[in-house]
């Protein structure tokens, strides 16, 4: 009768620690995802996302690069699809919106934005030096 009461109260003990290490193991697994989430999904979702606003952002006269590496100035868009010309003899191409990879237009335009503020803050930088002396 002892022995039961003996083998009933270590099963109870045993329960709880089992349960214990598998909360134990489940913590790690759980900041193993997380990390992962933040790390690699978060970053593609975001790229993915900017790749979205700029394939919409096209509009006819901008020069566009496709996942291909075809280059040429679109003429004309529709909700899925867009025309551009390409090469000296204007060869005429439908491409789907999913395509483009790069609005060549809209880049070279930021940057010559961001050069333009650059080169202002040099000036106000050089004029403050000379004021100075």
């Amino acid at each position: 009768m002892n022995f039961t009461l003996l083998a009933e109260s270590t099963t109870t003990a045993g329960d709880t620690s089992a349960s214990g290490s598998l909360i134990g193991m489940m913590i790690p697994m759980v900041l193993i995802i997380v990390f992962f989430w933040i790390i690699m999904i978060r970053p593609q979702k975001k790229k993915e996302q900017a790749a979205a606003q700029m394939r919409q952002s096209v509009q006819i006269g901008d020069e566009i690069s496709t996942i291909g590496g075809i280059v040429g100035i679109v003429i004309k868009k529709d909700t899925d699809t867009i025309v551009i010309e390409t090469g000296g003899n204007k060869s005429r191409l439908r491409i789907k919106m999913g395509a483009v990879q790069e609005n060549i237009t809209a880049r070279e335009a930021a940057e010559a934005a961001a050069k333009a503020v650059k080169d202002k803050k040099k000036a106000a930088l050089e004029m403050k030096n000379t004021d100075k002396k």
